[in-house]
């Protein structure tokens, strides 16, 4: 009879969100791999089984907040309308980072020093972001857009909701302001703003 595997995807997957939850709670001097394996109720086994390394943890952190990002982006279905495409995905990316909010300061914010996703990484993570890509394409084949480089319009409404995000996130004037309404209508006057 075959031995049961212990070290599954239901036990990386808690592995990995502990980790963003102890750097983003406690900072980077807080995860080590000792540390984790008992906060998750396992050995260090199975994490160095899992992931080798803690800075093969941190990658994975990194590699798992961009997957399920990509995946919520990639979920925004499309209409008639790309300026109206980009704000959907914008909302998306709201939705995404506050799900996810753990994993999001590895992804953005350099929550480790130090850390260098490794090229497949990079990779993966501009890759979560080709549906900004897409629709801002889309709106500058439909005229919709004004006659500039795809680049240029879709990280101006990128850094438009990574900077209210990152507000949201980091910032204790979070419960003054409403960040609902807020975010929706700035997205929506960037989104705007590049309109023909």
């Amino acid at each position: 009879m075959p031995r049961p595997k212990t070290h599954d995807e239901t036990l990386r997957l808690r592995l990995l969100d502990r980790a963003g939850e102890l750097l983003v709670q406690e900072g980077a001097k807080a995860l080590s791999l000792r540390r984790l394996a008992a906060d998750a109720e396992t050995s260090t086994t199975a994490v160095y089984s899992l992931f080798g390394s803690k800075p093969d943890l941190v990658n994975a952190v990194y590699v798992e907040g961009f997957t399920r990002f990509g995946t919520r982006l990639r979920e925004v279905a499309g209409t008639d309308d790309p300026a109206e495409d980009v704000v959907r995905i914008g909302l998306a990316y709201r939705d995404a980072a506050l799900a996810d909010r753990h994993l999001y300061s590895v992804m953005f914010t350099g929550a480790v020093p130090g850390f260098e996703p490794n090229g497949e990484s990079s990779r993966l993570a501009l890759r979560a972001l080709e549906p900004l890509w897409d629709a801002v394409g889309a709106g500058l084949k439909a005229g919709v857009f004004a006659d500039v480089d795809v680049e240029t319009i879709a990280v101006g409404c990128w850094a438009c909701v990574h900077g209210l995000v990152s507000l949201e996130l980091n910032t204790g004037l979070a419960r003054q302001i409403n960040f609902c309404q807020t975010y929706e209508r700035s997205l929506r006057a960037t989104v705007d703003g590049w309109r023909r």
